[in-house]
């Protein structure tokens, strides 16, 4: 079995029990996904498997097979970071910084979802259009949890980055 991860093919787990999130962590060395409270209610944990955001803690990693997986490590480096992580550091989205990597995973699934016009609880109108704004974002968002109280800082940031999907 093997999953890809940010690009690079690694054997999965042997033991087919291990969350995606401690095999990513523990196994494969990429701790930028945290572990918050490791039941899927605070969003830390969150990564990308095949462009759609998902919850690794409650995700077995041998449910991946063949799947490409993208986590923070994925997205930008400290060298060519990703617009989003550029927007994060313009806007202050961030304060002690720990639910940061599963903010900017989230948002950026967010993003593709409105790109095919996947509605939220708030949308107005349905159709193929929907508006990204304030209110569409903290819903959509609403299952990351900063306990800082960073919440307006991360809003601008995603709106500033994905303001043409919006259009």
């Amino acid at each position: 079995m093997s999953i890809l991860i940010n690009g690079a093919v690694v054997e999965g787990p042997e033991d087919p029990r291990i969350s995606l999130l401690d095999f990513l962590r523990e196994q494969q060395g990429l701790t930028g996904s945290k572990k918050g409270c490791n039941q899927g209610a605070c969003g830390a944990c969150t990564v990308l498997a095949d462009g759609e955001r998902i919850l690794s803690c409650l995700a077995l990693a041998a449910q991946y097979e063949g799947q490409e997986i993208t986590t923070i490590e994925g997205l930008g480096s400290a060298d060519n970071l990703h617009s989003l992580q550029q927007a994060f550091l313009e806007h202050d989205g961030f304060q002690c910084g720990y639910c940061t990597p599963g903010q900017i995973c989230s948002a950026v699934g967010m993003a593709a979802e409105l790109k095919r016009g996947v509605p939220s609880h708030v949308t107005q109108a349905l159709g193929s259009s929907i508006a990204m704004t304030r209110d569409e974002v903290r819903e959509r968002m609403s299952g990351n949890l900063c306990r800082c109280g960073a919440h307006n800082g991360i809003v601008d940031a995603i709106l500033e980055t994905f303001a043409e999907v919006a259009q």
